[in-house]
């Protein structure tokens, strides 16, 4: 597939990567380009602030998740649809796995998707040293990928006087610069950045960012590198050609499973890829609020609470007592769950607020979520049931083990133990979550592409759910 691309990473976290990211995301929509834009790892939030600019739903990239065959797939079935793809890098460059390795970094989804990449380099206070910096980046690895830099929070003269010795010393193109830009920046709060809607006035200033960058960036130099990415394989993987042709898959297919999806203010952590992956298995996707809504769409056979911040609207969850009373029955007509981390906890009898006031929850998890004063079980896992869970086992089958990862500041009195989640470098490894009746619920944020079966069998479980609720009845 030949597709213009190119990613932009830094040598570190808190580098500019996302402001600057949206800025370019910005001038491209300005001047009539289809983009696709993505986000290497996990995070949720980030990709929001691409989809607040563009208008259209950005995506996760992660080698870890999906390997590097499928890794491509999901890349090339979003990118082929657009004019031009642009990757925000993850943390920085070269950070991996555990910290001491390569892989799921921005340089690890760059080589994979053999994507170009400008790295924004912080070049405040420094001049000829920013040298140093960068050439470190390109001879870390014999190809980096690295075809150009950004010049961040630096001046004109500073940029016109660096760019002749870093092209000419170091063989690559400075792409231009970026000003310290008065009274523009990215509010943050525990779980990372606030989520865009909560910015009043994030259009202007996304508008705002993007005159400026108009002015000191080389936008052409920068489509040009892009057009000349090469061309990269995108072949589906087998193992998913024989999951969409299998005789069960076209049987759900003609079922049209009923997903209801939590979706408003505290549940909004969610993969687009998972949900698509559910629609391309047969599934409907209705959305509901737990917030707003009275109760769970009457016909769904399936339940999905995301993650979010729960946390900061458990007062106004608690109150809507109708939703959570419909919570409840989904429950007690084995309905089968899935939920991730905040609708985890708001499944729990009780749930504290960010200033550790309890308040009533669904009552379906017979524990209390409550505050931490760190972050817990952070990171890559792979999950899978425990030994001794038989029957969860005989209803997943094939749908385990399936990688997640875990970012969250609160616990449970009672986690749960039906799965053992294992870190992948290192041997540390807990029991977390409860599975029955088909449900999956605890604090792992799931990656569905990861194993496709497990979509497939939690589809699969909600209209065998569905049947024996027929036959009583």
């Amino acid at each position: 597939m030949k597709q213009p691309r190119f990613m932009l990473a830094a040598p570190s976290s808190g580098s500019g990567k996302t402001m600057i990211t949206c800025g370019i995301l910005q001038i491209l929509k300005n001047r009539g380009y289809r983009v696709s834009s993505f986000k290497c790892g996990p995070d949720y939030i980030d990709p929001m602030f691409h989809t607040k600019v563009l208008g259209t739903i950005s995506r996760n990239l992660d080698t870890f998740f999906t390997g590097e065959e499928m890794t491509r797939c999901l890349f090339a079935k979003t990118a082929q649809q657009t004019d031009l793809s642009v990757i925000e890098g993850v943390m920085g460059y070269y950070d991996g796995l555990g910290g001491i390795r390569t892989k799921a970094s921005s340089y690890d989804l760059a080589r994979v998707t053999d994507t170009p990449v400008i790295l924004i380099v912080n070049a405040k206070g420094m001049s000829l040293s920013i040298l140093a910096q960068i050439k470190g980046f390109l001879d870390y690895q014999k190809d980096s990928k690295i075809k150009g830099v950004i010049l961040n929070q630096t001046s004109e003269m500073t940029c016109r006087m660096l760019t002749p010795k870093i092209e000419s010393e170091l063989g690559i193109c400075v792409f231009g610069y970026v000003p310290k830009i008065a009274d523009w920046h990215l509010e943050s709060r525990h779980l990372g950045l606030v989520l865009p809607d909560e910015i009043s006035d994030l259009r202007e200033q996304m508008q705002r960012l993007a005159d400026i960058l108009e002015k000191t960036l080389d936008i052409e130099s920068i489509l040009q590198m892009a057009e000349g990415a090469k061309e990269m394989e995108d072949d589906m993987p087998k193992s998913l050609k024989q999951l969409f042709a299998d005789p069960h898959v076209q049987k759900i297919r003609t079922q049209r499973p009923q997903i209801a999806v939590a979706k408003d203010e505290a549940f909004c952590f969610l993969y687009e890829d998972n949900l698509k992956l559910l629609e391309e298995l047969g599934a409907e996707i209705t959305f509901f609020s737990p917030l707003h809504n009275a109760k769970v769409p009457e016909n769904a056979d399936g339940l999905l609470l995301p993650g979010g911040y729960p946390e900061l609207f458990a007062a106004g969850l608690s109150e809507n007592s109708e939703m959570l009373a419909s919570i409840r029955s989904c429950e007690k007509k084995a309905i089968p769950i899935l939920a991730e981390c905040g609708g985890f906890m708001y499944l729990h009898q009780e749930m504290q607020d960010m200033e550790g006031k309890t308040y009533p929850m669904a009552g379906v998890i017979n524990a209390v979520a409550y505050r931490t004063e760190k972050l817990g079980r952070f990171g890559y896992i792979t999950l899978d049931l425990n030994e001794e869970q038989a029957e969860a086992r005989n209803i997943w089958q094939q749908g385990f083990p399936v990688r997640a990862h875990e970012f969250h500041y609160f616990d449970s009195t009672d986690p749960g133990s039906a799965c053992l989640a294992k870190k992948p470098a290192g041997k540390r490894s807990w029991s977390c979550s409860y599975a029955k009746d088909g449900s999956l619920m605890g604090f792992p944020h799931l990656y569905y592409y990861s194993n496709p079966m497990f979509a497939f069998r939690f589809l699969e479980n909600c209209m065998a759910k569905k049947l024996e609720r027929e036959k009583v009845s």
